[in-house]
């Protein structure tokens, strides 16, 4: 569960846990500099990967910022450890999570990853390199899921 911490980019000051309260919460926003605060909100609200994890093999390829991602196979579904050292990328980090972490693998579709975020209006308000980045991010984790299913 991600929780970002009170404040002026959370209109609602509830908890956000899934992926339909960003979307909510994208639409109370009129400001896109509030949308970038909710953004690094839940990625400092994404629990701590363990550094041993964050090694070469579990960077993500394709990011100007380092991202790490770590799946981990239960033998039903996927779970992810992910870190940044970049604020909003991490953020958008905890975006895909939000869409792919506990789901089996069959049920990981980086195209509707892709259009789900899409719909936030990202592409448009995020630098070429984030937006590269971010759809690294999304191949990543529909490379992983193929991989355990």
């Amino acid at each position: 569960m991600l929780t970002p911490a009170p404040g002026p980019a959370t209109s609602r000051r509830m908890p956000i846990t899934t992926f339909a309260d960003v979307e909510a919460e994208f639409d109370a926003l009129d400001d896109w500099d509030d949308r970038y605060r909710l953004i690094i909100d839940l990625g400092r609200a994404l629990p701590a990967m363990d550094a041993g994890l964050k090694t070469d093999a579990t960077k993500v390829r394709g990011c100007a910022s380092q991202v790490w991602l770590f799946p981990r196979f239960d033998g039903e579904r996927l779970h992810f450890a992910a870190d940044s050292d970049a604020a909003i990328v991490k953020g958008l980090v905890a975006l895909v999570l939000m869409l792919a972490d506990g789901r089996r693998p069959a049920e990981i579709d980086a195209a509707a990853i892709r259009a789900r975020l899409d719909d936030l209006g990202l592409a448009r308000h995020l630098s070429s390199n984030r937006t590269q980045g971010l759809a690294s991010m999304v191949a990543r984790i529909g490379e992983l899921a193929k991989e355990a299913a």
